[in-house]
C-alpha cells in the first residue's frame, strides 16, 4: 500500500476532528459530544454528533458516518491517499511511503505532466493554427465560440503522424501510458489522435487525464473509408473508463450545491447544459452507464437525472438501475426532451426548454410505465388491456411491493382498469422475480435520535465507552446478528475506530453503523459497578426470555425429549423471576451458563 498503517495511524491522532469539521459546521457541546447541522443532507433540526476522544462522527439523520479520514474525503472529494497526505501536511506529519509505492506515485504524477503539456498543446493548435479553421468554423455552427472552446479546453490534433510526440518529445512509454500514442509497426512513434476536435477528459480535481477525438462531417481516412465520429483513449494506469465522468471537474460545484447531477449522452450535450446555464452535466466517456459510475456520482449528489433521447432512456437496464438506486441510496429520474433533437439542437433553438426538461424530470419508473400505457390511453379495452399486460411487466422489475403498489393504482386509474386485477396480475408477476442481490446494501436499523435505546444498542454504547464493562457481556446476549457481529469485533479489537473499518472492509455495514451510531451517543447509565449490572440484567432477561421461548417451541414441534425439556423449563424460569429483585452479578452469571449452554446445544 502507498501510506503504512503506523502513518495512517499517527495522521488520524494527530487530527482534532472537532477542529476539522468545525472549519465547515458550527458544532456546539452536549455533554461528552459535539452536536451540529449535518453537512450531508438538508434538515432544521441538528442530528449530526462527533465524539472527539474516538475521532468519529456519524448522522442520526441520513446515516453518514466516519473518522478524520472520511470527512475530507467525503467533503473535498478526494481519494483515500490523497486525503491522509493533506491531514499530514496539516499535522506537520512525515509520512513513509515505502519505495515501490514511492516510485508508483512519481510515475502517475509523471504521466499526468504530459497529459497536461498534451492538452495545452492541442488547445493552442484549435486557437491559433491556420490548418484548424474548418475545426473552429465547425465549433461555430454548433454554438460553441471561443469562450466555450477555452473553458472546456478543447484542441484541435492536426492532421499529422507523430506531431504532438515528436513536438514534446515524448518517449514510447510515455506515450503508451497516457494513451497519447504508441509505437507502429515500423518502430516509429505515432500519435493517437489526427485530424480530429480533442474534448480533454479531466479527473474531478481538473487534472487531464485521457482524450475525447471528434472527426469533422464528411471526413474520411487516407484510404477513402469512413472513420469513426468519436475515438476514445485507452484505459491506461491514469484513466478507467468505467469510473470517470465527462465535464465532472467542472460540474462537481454546483452538482454539491443543488444535490442533483445531469447524465448526458456526450461531450457536446455537457456543453450544451452549461450554455443553457444548466451546469451540472456530466457524460460517460464512450461506454454505457454503469455501477462504477454510480459509485462516482454517489459521493456528490443523490439525485441523478437521465437526459438522454428517450428510446436511450427507455432502453436502460431497468433491473440494474433499482438496484443501483437502493444500493447507492440515490434517486434516478429521466428528462422528457424534445422528440428527435440531442441537448446540443434544444441549446441552440430553445434553452429554457432544457432546463424546463431537467426541472420537470420524473422518476425512471414513471418514466418507462409513460413509455407503456400513454398511446393506449382512450383506446379500445384490447388496446387497453395490452397496455396493462405490458405496464405489469414493468412494474414487476421494481424490488419495493409499496412502490409498485402505489405505481399499480395510477396504471388502473390511467387505463380504466380494475385495480384488484391489475394487483393481481402483479403479485403474479412479481412474485416470480429472483431475489435482491446479497451486495445489496442493507437498510440501516431505524433509529430516532433521542429515543430510548432498545436493550442490545444500550449495552453497545455501555461497551463502547466503558471499555471494563465488555467482560460482562457475551455475544450470546445479542439477538439481532448485527448486534452481535458488532459486540463480537468491538471486544476483538483494540479500539472502536478499528472495530467500525475491520467491519466496513467485510461488507458488515449494519453492524458498523451501529458502532458509529455508539460512539456518537450519550452512554445509557453512568458507569458505576451498579449501573452495568443492570443493563447486562437487562439484555439477559431479553435473551434468556427469547432462548426459553424457543425451548418451548421446539418442545411443542416435538424436537426434544418432554423430559428433558420439563427439568429445564421450570428452573430457568425461576432464575428469571430471581433476576427481577436480584440483579447482582451471581443471578446473571447463572443465566449466561444456562444460555451458552443453549447456544452450544
Amino acid at each position: 500500500m502507498a501510506i503504512t498503517e503506523e502513518d495512517i495511524a499517527a495522521v488520524r491522532a494527530a487530527t482534532d476532528i472537532v477542529a476539522l469539521i468545525t472549519e465547515q459546521v458550527a458544532l456546539r457541546r452536549a455533554g461528552q459530544r459535539w452536536t451540529g447541522l449535518c453537512p450531508f443532507h438538508v434538515e432544521k433540526t441538528p442530528s449530526f454528533s462527533v465524539n472527539a476522544q474516538e475521532g468519529r462522527y456519524y448522522c442520526f439523520g441520513c446515516h453518514a458516518s466516519g473518522d478524520q479520514i472520511t470527512w475530507v474525503r467525503e467533503t473535498l472529494h478526494l481519494d483515500f491517499t490523497e486525503a491522509v497526505r493533506l491531514l499530514a501536511d496539516r499535522s506537520g506529519i512525515e509520512l513513509h511511503e515505502d519505495p515501490a509505492a514511492s516510485r508508483q506515485r512519481h510515475e502517475r504524477q509523471r504521466l499526468l505532466d504530459a497529459m497536461e503539456q498534451a492538452v495545452a498543446w492541442y488547445q493552442e493548435r484549435l486557437l491559433s493554427d491556420a490548418q484548424a479553421r474548418p475545426a473552429r468554423d465547425y465549433l461555430r455552427s454548433r454554438g460553441i465560440d471561443g469562450h466555450w472552446a477555452r473553458q472546456f479546453r478543447l484542441g484541435w490534433a492536426p492532421d499529422d503522424w507523430d506531431a504532438l510526440a515528436r513536438e514534446l518529445n515524448l518517449d514510447a512509454r510515455t506515450l503508451a501510458g497516457t494513451g497519447l500514442g504508441f509505437v507502429n509497426q515500423r518502430g516509429r512513434r505515432q500519435d493517437a489522435m489526427r485530424a480530429r476536435i480533442i474534448f480533454p477528459i479531466l479527473d474531478p480535481s481538473g487534472r487531464p487525464i485521457a482524450l475525447g477525438g471528434r472527426i469533422l462531417p464528411d471526413q474520411v481516412g487516407h484510404d477513402g473509408r469512413p472513420l469513426a465520429k468519436y475515438k476514445n483513449s485507452s484505459e491506461t494506469p491514469i484513466y478507467s473508463k468505467r469510473r470517470t465522468l465527462y465535464g465532472l471537474s467542472w460540474a462537481k460545484d454546483e452538482v454539491i450545491r443543488s444535490g442533483e447531477i445531469v447524465v448526458c449522452e456526450g461531450y457536446t450535450d455537457v456543453i450544451a447544459f452549461f450554455q443553457a446555464g444548466v451546469t451540472r452535466a456530466v457524460a460517460t466517456c464512450g461506454t454505457a452507464l454503469g455501477e462504477e459510475h454510480f459509485t462516482t456520482m454517489r459521493n456528490f449528489a443523490r439525485r441523478i437525472v437521465l437526459a438522454y433521447d428517450a428510446d436511450q432512456a427507455g432502453q436502460s437496464a431497468a433491473a440494474a438501475v433499482y438496484q443501483w438506486e437502493r444500493r447507492h441510496e440515490v434517486d434516478v429520474a429521466v428528462a422528457r426532451l424534445p422528440a428527435g433533437q440531442d441537448p446540443a439542437e434544444v441549446a441552440r433553438h430553445d434553452p429554457s426548454a432544457l432546463v424546463a426538461a431537467i426541472e420537470g424530470a420524473i422518476p425512471f419508473l414513471q418514466f418507462r410505465l409513460d413509455r407503456v400505457t400513454g398511446p393506449a390511453v382512450g383506446g379500445t379495452p384490447e388496446v387497453r388491456a395490452r397496455a396493462g399486460e405490458q405496464a405489469v411487466e414493468v412494474l414487476a422489475e421494481h424490488p419495493s411491493a409499496l412502490v409498485r403498489d402505489q405505481y399499480a393504482m395510477r396504471v388502473a386509474d390511467r387505463l380504466g382498469l380494475d385495480l384488484d386485477v391489475v394487483r393481481q396480475q402483479l403479485r403474479l408477476r412479481a412474485s416470480g422475480a429472483p431475489p435482491a442481490p446479497a451486495t445489496q446494501r442493507p437498510a440501516p436499523s431505524a433509529r430516532v435520535r433521542g429515543a430510548p435505546p432498545r436493550p442490545g444498542e444500550a449495552a453497545l454504547r455501555l461497551c463502547v465507552h466503558e471499555p471494563r464493562a465488555r467482560s460482562r457481556f457475551h455475544a450470546i446476549f445479542f439477538l439481532p446478528a448485527a448486534q452481535r457481529t458488532a459486540f463480537e469485533e468491538l471486544a476483538a479489537q483494540p479500539t472502536v475506530s478499528a472495530a467500525i473499518d475491520a467491519l466496513t472492509r467485510r461488507g458488515e455495514t449494519e453492524a458498523a453503523d451501529l458502532l458509529a451510531a455508539a460512539v456518537v451517543s450519550e452512554p445509557p447509565v453512568a458507569p458505576s459497578d451498579e449501573a452495568i449490572d443492570a443493563v447486562v440484567a437487562q439484555l439477559v432477561r431479553v435473551a434468556a426470555t427469547a432462548a426459553l421461548r424457543r425451548l418451548e417451541r421446539r418442545l411443542r414441534a416435538g424436537e426434544i425429549p418432554p423430559a428433558r425439556a420439563m427439568s429445564v423449563i421450570p428452573d430457568v424460569k425461576a432464575r428469571l423471576e430471581l433476576l427481577e429483585t436480584d440483579r447482582g452479578p451471581a443471578a446473571v452469571d447463572s443465566l449466561r451458563a444456562w444460555l451458552v449452554e443453549e447456544s452450544a446445544g
